[in-house]
């Protein structure tokens, strides 16, 4: 399935891992668990949880709009906030002339 939920540096980042052989990389286990256990941790800082009140109604059209997309709707919530906060997504009145 195409990901069509990335941003211009996202899309840089995985162009340029393209054809990368890492075949010839020596595992470091010492290192590599160091850096896992590190990475973890960065991640479990850097997010937040949320709630919010919205209709049922509402919720009902965002998860069958999630499911549509092959998403749980948590995480398609979470990147219309995304695009959203990027400048990707726009109201339509908002939106320049073409």
């Amino acid at each position: 399935m195409k990901n069509n939920y990335i941003d211009n540096e996202e899309k840089e980042i995985m162009d340029s891992l393209d054809g990368l052989d890492l075949s010839n990389i020596k595992t470091d286990k010492k290192n590599s668990k160091l850096l896992k256990q590190s990475a973890q941790a960065f991640v479990k800082k850097e997010e937040t949880k949320m709630n919010i009140r919205i209709s049922s109604h509402e919720l009902d059209k965002i998860k069958e709009i999630a499911e549509k997309e092959g998403l749980k709707y948590q995480t398609f919530i979470k990147s219309i906030l995304h695009k959203y906060i990027t400048g990707q997504l726009v109201e339509e009145k908002h939106r320049p002339a073409s």
